[in-house]
C-alpha cells in the first residue's frame, strides 16, 4: 500500500506544479481583445472646450484612443509616452484623443496643467464609451486604424516602441477612395 502512495504524490503534484508553472508564466497586462479586427464603437463625447467629438468626425485619420484618469498612477507613467506621440505626428494622419475615466474634469485639467497634454480630451459621464469598448480599468489604449477597426488594445501603459510599432503599421496600410471618407468602410 504505501509503494502505490509514494507514486501517488507525484502524479497528483505534477498537474499543479504545471498550473503554477504556467499562471506565473503569463504576462498579467496581456487581456486577449475580442474587439481588434472589429469596427470601432461609434461615440459622441464632450470635450473640455465643450465641443462634442465622434468617432465620425476623425475619419481617414489613425486614432489613438487613451482611456486615463487622473488618480491612475500607470497613467503618470505612460503620459511622457503621449506627450511624445502627440508631438511627433500631424493631427491631419494622427489623432490621439484622451477619455477622462471616471474622474471629474477638474481633477483631469489638474494633472494636465502639471503634466502636460495638449491633445483632444473628452469626458464619458456615464462610462458608456468605455463600456462599449469593454475597458477593464486604466490606462487603456485602442490603435483604430484608418478604416475605422480596432488593430490592438493595450491594457496598461504603452511605450514609445509600441506606439510608433502601431501607428507606422496603421499608416502603412493604404485607404482606398471607397473607405477613406468613412468609419468601418461604408459610405
Amino acid at each position: 500500500m504505501k509503494k502505490k502512495l509514494r507514486w501517488l504524490l507525484p502524479l497528483v503534484a505534477l498537474p499543479i506544479l504545471w498550473l503554477l508553472y504556467w499562471g506565473m508564466g503569463r504576462d498579467t497586462y496581456v487581456l486577449p481583445s475580442p474587439m481588434a479586427g472589429l469596427e470601432a464603437p461609434e461615440f459622441h463625447l464632450v470635450g473640455f472646450d465643450g465641443d462634442t467629438l465622434s468617432l465620425a468626425d476623425l475619419r481617414g485619420r489613425v486614432v489613438i484612443l487613451n482611456f486615463w484618469a487622473s488618480w491612475c498612477i500607470p497613467c503618470r507613467t505612460e503620459h511622457p509616452v503621449l506627450v511624445q506621440t502627440e508631438r511627433t505626428w500631424d493631427d491631419s494622419e494622427v489623432v490621439l484623443l484622451g477619455v477622462v475615466y471616471q474622474d471629474s474634469r477638474a481633477n483631469a485639467e489638474r494633472f494636465l496643467a502639471q503634466y502636460g497634454g495638449e491633445w483632444t480630451h473628452v469626458l464619458d459621464p456615464s462610462q458608456r464609451t468605455a463600456i462599449d469598448y469593454g475597458v477593464y480599468g486604466v490606462p487603456e489604449t485602442f490603435f483604430i486604424g484608418r478604416d475605422g477597426h480596432i488593430s490592438h488594445k493595450k491594457v496598461g501603459p504603452v511605450t514609445w516602441d509600441l506606439v510608433r510599432y502601431q501607428v507606422d503599421s496603421l499608416l502603412a496600410v493604404p485607404v482606398s477612395s471607397a473607405n477613406a471618407g468613412s468609419v468601418g468602410g461604408t459610405p
